[in-house]
């Protein structure tokens, strides 16, 4: 009798979305390799928080650095400022990293092959997102059409499964699940602009979704968040 674990690859930022699918990945029994890119990012707390939980669950984490700051056009790796508030719907706003989830599922894809991996999770979501086109649906299966022609296991039959399992589910739906699978969301950070602490800005659009998930979950919010100051001349 074959024992042999399948394995899946995780997408693992560091943050709440990736936390939870690294923990739906880990319930279903898959040998776990976690996958974490430093990928010139501002914000490269996420990088310590991925490896914190990778640490935590004592899975196989490998960090790869690429260098996409190079072709800027996004405030994530450059000096633009980081909106503060909530993103219009109607626009894709300036901290979308050009085919970033394109680039992280390739190279995803390829230490699959190399790993005789069975899936790939990525915690992507379509419903409290901020307009990022590779969120969607119809992006993750067209990626799985794209990975079906360009592999050899999928042409030996055995293709690699691309695993969206948040996809369809609000922030407070991720909460929930990942409260049932004891996920510590106080090792996650989502914020786009924290302080060299790590702390979180609590006013970027990726804040403010944060917040409100774990409002409507009915879950304390366990992120450190930086003090605001008092308005000068304030009673």
């Amino acid at each position: 009798m074959d024992n042999t674990k399948q394995k899946a690859i995780v997408l693992l930022s560091g943050g709440l979305d990736s936390a939870t699918a690294l923990a739906l990945a880990i319930s279903k029994g898959f040998d776990i390799v976690a996958l974490t890119f430093d990928y010139g990012q501002r914000h490269k707390c996420e990088i310590s928080s991925a490896r914190e939980i990778a640490s935590k669950y004592n899975i196989n984490h490998r960090i790869l650095k690429l260098d996409l700051a190079q072709f800027g056009h996004s405030a994530l790796t450059t000096n633009i400022a980081i909106p503060k508030g909530k993103f219009r719907a109607d626009q894709i706003p300036v901290t979308y990293v050009p085919a970033r989830n394109t680039i992280f599922l390739s190279y995803a894809l390829a230490l699959a092959e190399v790993e005789s991996a069975d899936f790939i999770y990525i915690g992507v979501n379509a419903l409290d997102y901020s307009g990022y086109p590779d969120c969607r649906p119809e992006y993750i299966e067209k990626f799985q059409e794209m990975a079906n022609l360009a592999t050899k296991r999928a042409v030996d039959g055995k293709p690699v499964i691309i695993e969206a399992p948040l996809i369809n589910m609000t922030k407070a739906e991720v909460i929930r699940a990942g409260m049932n699978l004891k996920v510590d969301y106080s090792k996650t950070i989502s914020c786009y602009d924290p302080d060299s602490g790590g702390a979180a800005c609590g006013e970027c659009d990726s804040c403010h979704l944060r917040r409100e998930g774990f409002k409507e979950a009915g879950v304390a919010d366990p992120t450190r968040y930086v003090k605001i100051k008092a308005t000068v001349g304030s009673q």
